[in-house]
């Protein structure tokens, strides 16, 4: 399956519409988030567009852009360094199982360390154990930490709708 024309490279904005694409099959399989192709491409092209907010890698074979990840930078005051988040990873169904993912993380994380990130965190859904079972294999380990967020583009009935369903989907996996 592998082809002597695979490679990893950091995205170009000519790569945000299959970027976007693989981000709509990513977003489909995640309990929190609805696809937003156009919202997608903008967040895609403001990382493109400004390197010291993150980096975003694509993995390709023959020409076809087949999986991303994307590390995004900020300061931990506790370790007084640059870290990141690990976003975004998502390989296509085709290539899933066969080191596509690997690879991708392994890039992701050589380039960080060589920018000198100390740290790097991630979340993903507390029921994709397959995901979970591969970021243990690549060092990762599970906090203790809880994730909170506001979202701040959103009306009082909005938010309000927003918690409800969090509390829903809490309140499901119980």
């Amino acid at each position: 399956m592998w082809s002597e024309f695979s490679e990893i490279r950091a995205a170009v904005p000519k790569d945000i519409p299959r970027c976007a694409e693989l981000l709509e099959i990513l977003f489909n399989q995640e309990n929190e988030f609805i696809p937003d192709i156009d919202a997608q491409s903008r967040g895609l092209s403001l990382v493109i567009q400004n390197p010291e907010l993150g980096r975003i890698f694509v993995f390709i074979v023959d020409g076809v852009i087949q999986g991303m990840v994307m590390l995004l930078f900020t300061v931990s005051t506790f370790l007084g360094e640059k870290v990141a988040l690990l976003e975004d990873m998502v390989v296509s169904p085709e290539w899933r199982g066969h080191g596509a993912g690997s690879l991708l993380i392994d890039y992701a994380l050589e380039f960080a360390r060589k920018d000198g990130v100390k740290r790097i965190t991630l979340l993903t859904d507390r029921d994709n154990e397959l995901a979970q079972q591969f970021y243990r294999s690549k060092g990762f380990t599970q906090s203790e930490m809880l994730v909170f967020r506001s979202s701040l583009s959103l009306s009082s009935d909005q938010k309000s709708d927003e918690m409800q369903s969090t509390r829903l989907f809490v309140q499901g996996r119980g």
